[in-house]
């Protein structure tokens, strides 16, 4: 039997937060597994899996950029020759050395250099076309993972209402430990942080499938984000509007203003409202956002 305290002047010990916080590991873990899980037993990622043409299509643009970078290394490096062999020429024509062997060097080098030159060319236009082919091919994976293969949407529906099942169970959870004035709150409210650190991971996983992270991925989290935040606080203000008068009666103040109560009068000598009214069901004298009738015991 938990102890019955005012929910709203808990104050937690370290240990407690650190337990708070080690829950919240734990659930996390529990949480993302399951998140995780859910694409392997329906097989939503195979519907991303790509065909053996376009596996052989991604392979042959590795292998074709692969070439490319070599043969423009090679360019750059007969590139240098060619320019060290035209230095060591014109400084042998400047100071009236012989010039046979170091003409014959640069002629050379100039040859190497225009095949070098032409083969890069041509590994690069190689490369460019198998690099469009292997583009198409990630493509197609695409369009078969988010429109032509229901898996994926499967997977995607079964990760929404697991996330919100986790967020809905987890606010029921610490609403009825507030109704209930648990000791155990802030075990509840370590759910409540798994849960939405598991939403955002949610939120985070599908808005990157259809929105560039680096323009607007962290614009529209932090609109969806900000709006869910909202939300919550105007909920937490109505929750606190009706609970506020009920803790103030019980510290002996007046449910609308929180002066202090003082002598039987009806009326708060804080703001003046009636703060004694009449029970609904014995008609006696009852105070304003008291829980239950002294009299007869009526909520």
């Amino acid at each position: 039997m938990s102890t019955r305290v005012d929910t709203e002047d808990v104050a937690s010990t370290r240990s407690e937060r650190v337990l708070a916080v080690v829950l919240v590991v734990f659930l996390l873990i529990g949480s993302g597994w399951s998140y995780v899980k859910i694409d392997d037993w329906v097989g939503g990622s195979r519907a991303w899996e790509y065909t053996a043409a376009e596996q052989r299509s991604i392979d042959a643009a590795d292998t074709a950029e692969d070439r490319a970078w070599r043969a423009e290394e090679a360019q750059d490096t007969a590139l240098t020759d060619l320019e060290l062999a035209r230095e060591n020429l014109s400084l042998a024509i400047e100071q009236g050395q012989p010039t046979e062997s170091l003409t014959e060097t640069f002629e050379e080098a100039q040859t190497e250099y225009a095949e070098a030159r032409a083969e890069a060319t041509t590994a690069r236009t190689r490369a460019d076309a198998a690099q469009k082919a292997a583009d198409d091919a990630y493509a197609a994976s695409e369009d078969r993972g988010r429109g032509k293969d229901g898996r994926y949407w499967i997977v995607a529906l079964l990760r929404l209402g697991f996330v919100g099942a986790l967020v809905g169970g987890s606010l029921r959870l610490i609403t009825v430990q507030r109704a209930r004035e648990s000791r155990y709150l802030t075990l509840g409210l370590s759910a409540v942080a798994a849960s939405t650190l598991t939403a955002v991971w949610f939120a985070g996983d599908y808005i990157t499938d259809y929105i560039d992270v680096l323009e607007l991925g962290p614009l529209v989290l932090s609109v969806l984000g900000a709006g869910a935040t909202v939300v919550a606080f105007v909920a937490l203000q109505r929750y606190l509007a009706r609970r506020v008068p009920r803790s103030r009666v019980r510290k002996g103040e007046c449910p609308f203003c929180g002066f202090p109560v003082r002598g039987d009068g009806p009326h708060c000598e804080g703001c003046g409202r009636e703060v004694v009214g009449e029970c609904g069901a014995c008609s006696s004298p009852r105070r304003v956002g008291s829980p239950h009738c002294a009299v007869c015991g009526a909520d």
